[in-house]
């Protein structure tokens, strides 16, 4: 029987089309006294092994790269449900091209220099807004993760009520990563991945095991698996650790709403360890 301390923690680097080449990265750990410890990095190339993954019995916890609901703003502007389960099962119904065309129009009908609506956590973050759909495609990782979510009934704190021994909380480890380096650290464009992005990589690394960083713990692996964070240019290894940090950092909240504030837009959701402004 696993204590709630125990708890498995993952941290998932989400993509919207997974394949070989770019796969969900899924990394996997548990809170050891002031240390995560990083037990596995896994990928799926599949919808089917991620779905399997994700469906799996608890007791875990984990932090998932992609946004959990839409700007209110636009919900209401374009019609849609009001309520994040008839949002979520609504924009799964349009697919992908409808629901790309419905965003390229609403879009196109803002005032210029104001064309994306952007949800409270947005700002606070740093993220991009749910609506964009290239560079990153973060509308599409909606489209593709939240049905999925709600299919697994899992709990969303915020969002929605499933089972409590399955947690569910949205992560921006470009959120956390911004606080120990400055400069870019990934790029899935061969051409991009620089000596500059490796040494970003490897400070933010070292930030991490030394537990001088945003979360005030430490992470603990091997110094093979240290070493792949920092030699995988596409930093998908290292964003899937980021965000296992960032849930385990809400696990230990969890008698405090998980650091959450405590009102949520319950449409929109919100990023732990993101404050209010």
């Amino acid at each position: 029987m696993t204590t709630r301390s125990g708890w498995p923690i993952c941290g998932v680097d989400f993509t919207s089309r997974p394949r070989k080449q770019k796969p969900i990265t899924v990394a996997t750990g548990r809170m050891r006294r002031r240390a995560f410890e990083l037990d596995s990095i896994e990928e799926y190339c599949d919808w089917e092994k991620y779905e399997s993954w994700l469906n799996r019995d608890g007791p875990w916890v984990a932090g998932f790269d992609f946004p959990f609901g839409l700007p209110r703003e636009a919900v209401r502007d374009l019609g849609w449900p009001a309520n994040w389960h008839e949002l979520v099962l609504h924009c799964r119904s349009l697919g992908r091209e409808s629901f790309r065309t419905a965003l390229d129009h609403y879009r196109e009908s803002r005032p210029a220099g104001n064309r994306y609506a952007h949800r409270a956590t947005d700002r606070p973050a740093g993220s991009h807004s749910p609506l964009k759909l290239v560079n990153p495609p973060v509308g599409l990782m909606f489209l593709e993760g939240a049905p999925r979510l709600l299919e697994a009934g899992v709990t969303i704190p915020g969002l929605t009520k499933g089972d409590p021994q399955r947690i569910a909380f949205e992560a921006y480890p470009g959120f956390v990563a911004r606080q120990m380096v400055r400069s870019s650290y990934k790029n899935d464009a061969r051409a991009k991945q620089t000596p500059q992005r490796m040494r970003a990589r490897k400070a933010i690394v070292t930030a991490l095991a030394s537990s001088d960083n945003p979360f005030v713990f430490a992470l603990s692996a091997s110094p093979r698996t240290l070493r792949s964070l920092v030699l995988d240019a596409t930093g998908d290894r290292l964003d899937a650790v980021l965000c296992a940090m960032q849930a385990a950092w809400a696990w230990q909240r969890r008698s405090h709403n998980h650091g959450l504030p405590i009102k949520i837009d319950p449409l929109e959701g919100w990023i732990v360890m993101v404050a209010e402004k």
